[in-house]
């Protein structure tokens, strides 16, 4: 694969990762938040349509990404945290007594958004080690 295209993808992961694991910090620290927020006026940033659109971004980029570097490394590790990670993240959205409940819902959100990001995280090191070959998976290349 020519050089441009790896660091596409390692872009890519790493934009994953990082939006996945700070939308796990947002579904944790909304509990403690959401008495603040209206009165500041970001009340608009938590409500349903944000979340789904959030979801629905996190799905097909999540899908995308990891199906593009699956051709590539063969293993299915990033994708078996992928997908409970969003079957958790569209239930916690979809499942009305689990949505409308505070903190299982911040939960689960936080939890299917920690797995969505370690899924990235995991894809980077098996394209890194596909990359570099199985033996940087033990020393530093």
């Amino acid at each position: 694969m020519p050089p441009m295209s790896r660091r596409i993808d390692v872009l890519l992961d790493r934009l994953g990762a990082t939006g996945s694991l700070l939308c796990a910090i947002h579904c944790a620290l909304l509990p403690l938040l959401i008495a603040v927020l209206p009165s500041i006026g970001m009340a608009a940033w938590l409500g349903d349509g944000f979340e789904t659109g959030f979801v629905l971004f996190a799905t097909c980029f999540g899908l995308s990404v990891l199906a593009w570097s699956y051709r590539r490394h063969r293993t299915m590790h990033a994708l078996a945290l992928l997908l409970p990670g969003l079957a958790v993240l569209w239930v916690g959205i979809l499942y009305a007594p689990l949505h409308h409940s505070l903190l299982p819902h911040a939960l689960a959100m936080t939890a299917g958004g920690t797995l969505v990001g370690l899924a990235h995280v995991s894809n980077l090191r098996l394209n890194h080690r596909h990359v570099h070959g199985p033996a940087c998976a033990h020393r530093a290349c």
